[in-house]
């Protein structure tokens, strides 16, 4: 029988066939769509004409369309939906995959036509456009060893190769711990959670056939650790979370960070930079590792501050229970929680009825349709997990993209929220329209109800979505996300800030029961309530961002957990705030290059998000249209087609300091 991977796919909007594609299908697929590739690449390489942009730039966007539909469709799915059989495709290929990618940036023949066309560029007569994407991959295959020769060539293969293959590892290894502790619950140790966290515990229970658990879903074991008063209770779950791929024995993921580490260091002293965190933050818009710094002392100061005066307050709340000796990781979130319905009168057992997963979602459409004019119509498609949902991306009656979301956590998805692209947006060389996926990890429920931070998740992730949807370049290497990492946040927490403004929780924060909105009381509350415990969101962030940052700055530590000890102690880490990711769950850090040494552009990104935001402010309402059609035309369809700082500036007319940021974050003087 044919692979259904390699043929035409004749889909609405040319979305894979899951229904058709069977595990056995995907390895066969990759080799084929693999060799296809490298010959196409060959044949630009192989060109005997003189190299000009439209043989050679134009001639690579022309290869890997097949690899490119295989990879789409096995990806999205990868990691929202692992098995064995997925997870075992992701070991064998990871490195393939790292070798072809080698077999492209080291092709001298193919480089040296780049090189002509990059050293010719003042007198091509080429467009913005194509001088941006010129530069890139000529920057791209330099970055990536093109120019090495004999034997730092051959090490940079296997450096790519292993780098390629722990990242596999380190991934499968915390999903296997995440997916196989669980804590059950008898009826004794329900008493005093709220019914939205006993309807989580026990749908969790249900997906694994048992009664009530804890299991290490954020979206069961945070309202676990905010709502139980059982304090050993709490302590074991915090001791499992905390555990995550440091456990011992096949899953352990310490040794693999620490090769990774070596490895990174290794390949940017091949190329020429003293150490990774020179080589990665070259092309962000921080520039080096001093400017990260900077911004993060700036933010950990005020953090901290905040931080001790909360854990003094929390500490006298556990003495008057009778507890004695220091408030600990397990007590916050809950004396955190007690404190808020005291001090804001705000408990999330009330407030949580009013986020209905259908009705954010709603909301998180219509700000879309008042700020960029798009609509949204349910789609009934093949997809990969019953739990999707699709749905047609319109503006002007015209179809510009496919949404698709995926919010309930299960056993098979590995932890967090990412937005990711089947296929991103582009015209060369033929016009395709973004496929366009949200994942999220949020209790299942019915109703599925969220948390005021799973609302905000959810919002985040649609921000990123989109940058994708409403991308409008020509060229794919520049399309959507594909910026700076350190700018790629910023059109995902500026989306955010939409939850907040007053009319939109007016109208779609309503109860799931009764149907009546979120009473004025109430929502002025929820929104006073919108920096509490900022002080420790802020530094289990900040610290994991420094950690990150330290790691790979200097000298590679021989002992990962002894490095990132010392930089938590150099810091005052507070006693009873843990790392946001903890290094043998940093994900974020060692599953991939994506955020090393870059888990920091949250907060840059941050300080340019709260400025924009202000922007709408300035104007005098969150929906001003010409604000938000200057945000469209520089930030949002513009993708990577500029550099960040000048698409910001465009929009802004300066770049914003880190006041707006603290502000935000109620942590200004």
């Amino acid at each position: 029988m044919s692979n259904p991977l390699l043929s035409d796919w004749t889909t609405p909007y040319g979305l894979p066939p899951y229904s058709a594609i069977s595990d056995a299908d995907y390895a066969a697929a990759f080799d084929a769509a693999m060799a296809e590739d490298l010959a196409q690449v060959q044949t630009v390489a192989n060109n005997p004409d003189p190299a000009t942009f439209e043989n050679t730039i134009e001639g690579l966007m022309r290869t890997g369309a097949l690899l490119d539909q295989v990879a789409g469709a096995f990806y999205s799915v990868a990691g929202a939906d692992s098995n064995d059989a997925r997870e075992a495709i992701m070991r064998e290929f990871s490195p393939k995959f790292a070798a072809h990618s080698s077999a492209i940036y080291s092709n001298k023949k193919l480089f040296d036509r780049i090189r002509t066309v990059w050293e010719a560029r003042d007198s091509l007569s080429l467009n913005d456009e194509q001088n941006r994407v010129l530069m890139l991959m000529h920057r791209n295959f330099v970055r990536a060893g093109a120019a090495l020769e004999g034997e730092g060539e051959a090490r940079m293969k296997a450096i790519k190769s292993r780098l390629a293959e722990l990242g596999t590892s380190f991934t499968q290894n915390l999903l296997a711990d995440e997916r196989d502790w669980f804590m059950e619950l008898a009826e004794d140790d329900l008493e005093g959670l709220p019914d939205f966290v006993i309807d989580a515990v026990t749908q969790a229970g249900k997906d694994r056939e048992m009664g009530p658990v804890v299991t290490l879903s954020r979206s069961v074991i945070t309202p676990f650790l905010q709502f139980s008063p059982r304090r050993d209770l709490r302590q074991k779950a915090q001791a499992a979370w905390a555990a995550r791929g440091a456990n011992g024995g096949a899953t352990d993921n310490r040794e693999i960070a620490a090769e990774t580490l070596a490895l990174r260091e290794e390949r940017a002293q091949l190329l020429g930079y003293k150490d990774f965190a020179a080589y990665k933050l070259e092309t962000e818009m921080a520039g080096n590792p001093d400017n990260v710094r900077d911004l993060l002392m700036k933010v950990w100061g005020p953090a901290k501050a905040q931080a001790l005066k909360d854990a003094e307050i929390l500490e006298a709340m556990m003495r008057e229970d009778g507890i004695n000796g220091p408030l600990e990781t397990w007590d916050w979130r809950y004396y955190s929680e007690k404190r808020r319905k005291v001090e804001h009168d705000l408990d999330e057992a009330e407030v949580k009825p009013y986020f209905q997963l259908d009705k954010m979602i709603e909301a998180s459409f219509d700000c879309a349709s008042k700020l960029f004019g798009l609509s949204f119509q349910p789609l009934d498609v093949d997809l990969y997990h019953p739990d999707c949902r699709a749905w047609e991306v319109l503006r002007d009656g015209k179809v510009i993209a496919v949404f698709i979301g995926d919010y309930f956590a299960r056993s098979s998805k590995r932890s967090g929220a990412w937005c990711s692209a089947i296929r991103a947006q582009r015209k060369f060389p033929d016009v395709k329209i973004p496929l366009v996926i949200n994942v999220c990890n949020f209790a299942k429920s019915d109703p599925a109800l969220l948390s005021y931070d799973d609302a905000r998740t959810l919002f985040h992730e649609f921000g990123h979505a989109l940058h994708q949807m409403l991308s409008d370049v020509t060229y794919e290497m520049i399309s959507g996300t594909s910026v700076a990492r350190d700018f790629v946040e910023l059109p995902s927490q500026l989306y955010e800030h939409w939850l907040d403004v007053p009319e939109v929780l007016g109208e779609f924060a309503t109860h799931a029961q009764t149907g009546e909105a979120m009473p004025k009381a109430l929502l002025d509350k929820v929104l006073g309530a919108a920096t509490y415990d900022m002080g420790f969101q802020t530094v289990e962030y900040v610290a994991s961002a420094l950690v990150d940052l330290e790691f790979h700055n200097g000298a590679v530590p021989s002992d990962v957990m002894a490095k990132q000890t010392e930089v938590l102690d150099g810091l005052g880490m507070p006693h009873a705030i843990g790392m946001r990711h903890a290094t043998p769950q940093f994900a974020h850090v060692f599953s991939g290059d994506g955020y090393s040494s870059g888990y920091y552009s949250y907060m840059w990104s941050e300080v340019m998000d709260a400025d924009a935001f202000e922007a709408f402010e300035e104007a005098g309402s969150a929906f001003d249209p010409a604000t938000a059609e200057k945000l469209e035309n520089f930030i949002l369809s513009a993708g990577g087609s500029q550099d960040a700082e000048s698409l910001y500036k465009q929009f802004r007319g300066r770049m914003p300091g880190v006041q707006a940021l603290l502000k935000g974050r109620g942590l200004a003087a």
